[in-house]
């Protein structure tokens, strides 16, 4: 499995808010254009519901009353939609046959009847039967409208209305074509049954009238809290790791100090030892001496007692920082969850150097550890890695590791793209005090060489095949993980 970069879950997570705010303020502000569109049709049907049920008392009106042609004249000009008034009496009757058509609808309901409609001129006409005279009004549908009370504007309006009877429409008000988008629609028919047209009203939101500056400005404040929240990440990451290092640091100096102690316990070892039994032999032959020999052998004993004592000294040094055998205080440690953790501390420094990391093998390897000497162990192979990345080109920087079971043994394999280690180089690198870098002590492969074995496991180098440098440990799997 590779690494991939923590950025593409902030990006990620921007874009999934980014998208669900839109949503929400693309659907709410849908439902507001629903609700305007459908008040604006209710007011619409209300409107024109009047002026029809209008017409059948104007016909009415006429029917009871009889007026003479003035007063039929002087109509139009109160109702503005009423171009023309016709009569037809006995002796007289309708020219045309959807007048007689209309007429005698009329006599049977008893209530005014549509005799024909217009579509091309937007008309209709209307007849009442009546004695001794009936009445016809023909009607303009456009001049119906009161359009100071309209809800909409006409011109402006993406809203289309019309009157609707069967397959005929008469056209009220054209709206604004849309060719996608979301459409709502609105139908009820007028309140007078002799005029039974269905107003039917239609809108389209197209894509252009979402609320695109709120979106747009969602995603930016989603932006922002993102980085806010990526950037107080950081800074808690970053003080985690600070107190991580610094604990490791302290750690690994202290083991530091032990490895130095016990090779200066070693290599005054001998010396003590020598003196000791040189003071010995001095002190037998000084009491052979006849001269001043109680003086010779005070001295002698002296000497004796101090070298003892510094030999003493010394062994008490090593015990104090002699690290525990194999055996003791181990545990059963996940050793991916070891490389990981040590990976997110040194994120930073992978990251500076503009290293590719790959991280293969098996997931589930638990170890028989010390976790502090195994997070120390894989922390310095990480940092020794890194080290020799930074004397090859940017691009050419490689680091792999890998994770294995072999047997009885769980396996951590760190390689680098680095130079390799010299043939010279190669058998002294777990030495003590041996270090290829200027400034280094030589501690750091000693002492996790020291560190793995006093696990019971061991820790190897070699070159790669290809190129670099390799090195393995291995530590013994935890009880009922060899299987």
């Amino acid at each position: 499995m590779r690494s991939l970069p923590r950025s593409w879950g902030w990006w990620l997570a921007w874009a999934l808010l980014s998208l669900a705010g839109g949503l929400v303020l693309a659907q709410q502000a849908l439902q507001r254009e629903q609700a305007a569109f459908e008040t604006d049709a209710r007011i619409a049907h209300r409107l024109l519901s009047q002026r029809v049920v209008a017409h059948d008392a104007v016909l009415a009106m006429l029917a009871l009353l009889q007026p003479g042609d003035a007063a039929l004249a002087r109509l139009p000009s109160v109702y503005s939609q009423i171009l023309s008034i016709r009569r037809s009496d006995a002796e007289a009757p309708w020219p045309g046959a959807a007048l007689r058509e209309a007429e005698a609808r009329s006599r049977t309901t008893r209530q005014p009847a549509l005799a024909d409609l217009d579509v091309a001129r937007g008309r209709y006409r209307l007849v009442q039967a009546a004695q001794p005279a009936s009445y016809a009004l023909q009607i303009d549908v456009a001049s119906m409208v009161p359009w100071d009370e309209w809800p909409m504007a006409r011109e402006r309006s993406p809203v289309a209305v019309a009157l609707v009877l069967g397959e005929q429409r008469l056209p009220v008000q054209a709206g604004r074509a849309v060719a996608h988008g979301w459409s709502y629609a609105f139908r009820k028919t007028l309140a007078a049954p002799s005029q039974p047209f269905a107003l039917v009203a239609t809108r389209t939101v197209g894509w252009s009238e979402l609320p695109w500056g709120r979106m747009l400005a969602l995603s930016a404040a989603v932006a922002a809290a993102l980085a806010t929240a990526r950037w107080l990440r950081r800074q808690a990451d970053a003080r985690r790791r600070a107190e991580a290092l610094l604990r490791l640091g302290q750690v690994g100096r202290l083991n530091a100090l032990g490895e130095l102690a016990a090779g200066m316990a070693h290599e005054l070892n001998q010396p003590l030892t020598a003196l000791l039994a040189s003071t010995q032999a001095a002190r037998r032959l000084v009491a052979e001496d006849p001269p001043e020999i109680a003086t010779a052998r005070a001295a002698m004993d002296q000497a004796v007692a101090q070298a003892r004592r510094a030999s003493e000294v010394v062994g008490r040094l090593r015990r104090a920082v002699e690290r525990p055998g194999p055996g003791a205080a181990l545990q059963a440690v996940d050793l991916p969850a070891a490389v990981r953790k040590a990976l997110d501390l040194l994120e930073p420094e992978l990251q500076r150097r503009a290293v590719v990391l790959q991280l293969d093998g098996a997931t589930d390897v638990q170890v028989r550890a010390d976790p502090v000497a195994l997070e120390q162990i894989v922390h310095n192979l990480l940092l020794n890695a890194l080290q020799a990345l930074e004397q090859v080109p940017l691009e050419e920087r490689r680091l792999a590791l890998t994770l294995a079971r072999e047997q009885a043994e769980g396996v951590l394999a760190v390689q680098d793209s680095g130079p390799g280690l010299a043939p010279e180089v190669l058998p002294h690198v777990f030495e003590p005090f041996f270090s290829t870098r200027a400034g280094g002590l030589g501690l750091g492969l000693s002492l996790c060489e020291s560190l793995a074995q006093g696990m019971g496991g061991s820790l190897s180098a070699a070159n790669a095949t290809l190129r670099g440098g390799m090195f393995r440990l291995r530590l013994p799997l935890a009880e009922g993980a060899a299987a």
